[in-house]
């Protein structure tokens, strides 16, 4: 089997769990090439040849996996997450697990399933996101985390937004779909994925694979009023009691546009840029191919097939994934060398998916 390694040296603490996937993975036959940047290299530029193998490993946060999904949308190649970061909320939203030894099992199974991705655009530049965008204030905790990251992970969030109890209020003006909405908040959050640090959930019945995204108004005129919606998703994480607080209203829609006035910094999946509203997201649907554990499928799968026979949805998905799993045992490339170099020619097997009407 052929794994192509993106390492963002720049991403987390820095404790070298990646080797010790590699050790976890490699067999007779395989071969696995390492790519690194600290930043300086673009990601994009590192996936040239990402179609010659069997899958692309994402080590680094966040930011690094959806760098890697959006260079790779709609291709197909199927990407591992590999929780490197500070906060890893998408890994944590796909239930992947963090042992190196589990998450090289689950790479040579490479059984998939397809999410939808962000394409952000502003100022006349167009980024990808997995999880979040945004505008207010959450860009403004994640602008005062940066600096305590390393140091304090998640914890470093909850510092920054105890540290901002009054952030700037702006008057929203959001077109869904062609539909106009507005309101005043302090803050404007487009959804993809909704389990935040502490696995908390920004919003119930989230599901990143039907094509929409979940549009979080924060209608709050301080950070103070935003306590009883979370504290809701503390409490009821499954969603049961809906109706959470007045100060977010929610929405769906496949295309935003989002303008403020006075306008407001922007972030996507915890990357500050130097940029303000306006911007527009748009919906990639099952860009991404993600190689899951079986706990994520089994999620998934359940999500998407709530209203039949939860039994015989378990049984049928842990065949299904089992079924994923043999296939692919015979898929097998011919090199056992591991290269810390920048290409190498070989052939792409297809992953097993799973695709669900």
């Amino acid at each position: 089997m052929k794994l192509l390694v993106i390492n963002n040296l720049a991403s987390g603490p820095g404790d070298g769990g990646i080797y010790d996937f590699a050790r976890a993975f490699l067999e007779d036959g395989d071969e696995m090439v390492v790519r690194a940047t600290d930043g300086a290299t673009p990601i994009a530029n590192l996936l040239s040849n990402a179609s010659d193998f069997d899958a692309v490993v994402a080590s680094g946060g966040d930011g690094t996996v959806t760098a890697v999904s959006f260079a790779l949308a709609n291709t197909g190649i199927p990407i591992l997450p590999f929780p490197a970061g500070t906060a890893n909320l998408l890994a944590m939203n796909l239930a992947q697990p963090d042992e190196a030894r589990v998450l090289a099992k689950i790479t040579r199974q490479r059984t998939c399933l397809e999410f939808d991705l962000g394409e952000l655009e502003f100022d006349g530049h167009t980024v990808g996101f997995g999880m979040i965008a945004g505008a207010g204030y959450d860009a403004k905790i994640m602008q005062d985390a940066q600096p305590n990251k390393k140091a304090l992970g998640a914890i470093a969030y909850a510092g920054a937004a105890l540290a901002n109890p009054l952030p700037q209020v702006s008057h929203f003006t959001l077109t869904l779909d062609g539909r106009t909405v507005e309101s005043d908040g302090i803050g404007v959050l487009i959804v993809n994925f909704s389990r935040i640090q502490f696995d908390i959930p920004l919003t119930h019945g989230n599901n990143p694979r039907d094509g929409k995204f979940e549009v979080a108004i924060l209608k709050a005129q301080n950070a103070f009023e935003l306590i009883p919606a979370l504290l809701a998703g503390i409490l009821d994480r499954e969603g049961d009691f809906p109706g959470r607080s007045d100060s977010v209203e929610v929405h769906k829609a496949r295309v935003v546009r989002v303008e403020a006035d006075p306008p407001m910094n922007i972030q996507f999946d915890g990357e500050v840029i130097d940029a303000t509203t306006p911007f527009t997201a748009r919906v990639l649907e099952e860009a991404a191919t993600f190689i899951m554990s079986e706990e994520g499928y089994r999620t998934f799968k359940r999500t998407e097939d709530e209203e039949g026979d939860e039994d015989e949805q378990v049984s049928n998905t842990e065949s299904e994934y089992t079924k994923g799993t043999d296939a692919d045992k015979t898929q097998q490339t011919s090199n056992d060398t591991l290269n810390i170099d920048a290409s190498a020619p070989g052939n792409n097997a297809s992953a097993p998916h799973a695709n669900f009407a």
